[in-house]
């Protein structure tokens, strides 16, 4: 009987130290690992390697003079137009709607519904006229005065949404409408193409007017695979005192300002700070520079810019 106990108590304390030594084991495989975590999180982290159009610092020739907030629903502003008396005519990328904004009440004095909800991208006025562009090429006439609903006249362009109408301007001088894409030009093309829409015939020609090329040595800095992301136009706009066309890019902010062919004269790195997404450019008749960016986290906004 007492050898029984003996080899009962043998056994029990067999296990007992079994048990003991797994503990210890998964104890010690469990401060390794957290050895190797805290080892693997002090080592620094490698920095994201910058693109060349991330590294190059901003113009110091542009300088903002003024800003104003827009309201919650103009966060995604595409294009605006400069009115005067403190307004701005606005359309947003959603809606059919043409809001006048005032900078000096900050609200909207007015509310102009044209079409139903779709990419609205540019906006001109000519007199009691506003001219509003799709993505999808097609161009909008409505009447700004009298009462509501607005008359409304559609007029279809041999561009598509393939093309991405970007921005809309008026020219005075030609008395006509100029369009230009952000997408891509039909077939294998090493240009951007500048479109002219003619006011008094009301017609548009499917030939480009001008011509951005994308292999200028100013859009040397792109890095990408597709050559026709060298420059993605957001907006467009033709200075009224020179008659010089200027034009917006969003995705990696720049102004440039175009010779009459399209042969880009001068380039201006804009701060992302400050123009997180420009897509709308518009001048007073004496040549004040507004820009409109549009929002992300923040509101959308209108600077006013001066370049010296």
């Amino acid at each position: 009987m007492k050898i029984a106990n003996y080899y009962k108590q043998l056994k029990t304390w067999g296990w007992s130290m079994l048990i003991a030594l797994s503990v210890l084991a998964c104890d010690a495989t469990q401060a390794e690992s957290q050895q190797k975590n805290n080892t693997q999180t002090d080592k620094p982290k490698k920095e994201k390697k910058k693109k060349a159009s991330e590294k190059e610092a901003a113009s110091a020739e542009v300088k903002i003079l003024k800003k104003y907030e827009l309201p919650a629903i103009l966060r995604e502003v595409s294009g605006i137009a400069y009115l005067g008396n403190n307004q701005f005519a606005c359309v947003q990328d959603e809606s059919g709607i043409i809001f006048v904004y005032n900078t000096q009440t900050n609200r909207i004095d007015k509310q102009i519904t044209f079409g139903a909800a779709g990419d609205y991208e540019g906006i001109a006025v000519v007199g009691n006229t506003a001219y509003v562009g799709r993505s999808d090429g097609k161009i909008y006439e409505v009447a700004i005065t009298g009462n509501q609903p607005a008359k409304v006249q559609q007029y279809v362009t041999s561009l598509t949404a393939e093309n991405n109408v970007e921005g809309l301007t008026y020219d005075a001088r030609g008395n006509r409408l100029l369009l230009i894409i952000k997408g891509e030009e039909a077939g294998e093309k090493d240009y951007k193409g500048i479109y002219a829409f003619d006011l008094k015939a009301k017609k548009f020609n499917p030939e480009p007017i001008a011509k951005i090329s994308l292999t200028d040595p100013q859009l040397a800095a792109y890095e990408g695979k597709k050559l026709n992301k060298a420059i993605q136009p957001s907006e467009i706009a033709v200075h009224p005192v020179t008659g010089a066309i200027y034009v917006t890019e969003a995705s990696n902010p720049q102004l440039f300002i175009l010779k009459p062919d399209g042969a880009i004269q001068t380039r201006y790195k804009l701060s992302k700070q400050d123009f997180n997404q420009p897509e709308g450019i518009t001048f007073s008749p004496t040549g004040e520079l507004y820009i409109s960016n549009e929002g992300k986290k923040a509101s959308g906004n209108i600077l006013q810019v001066k370049i010296q």
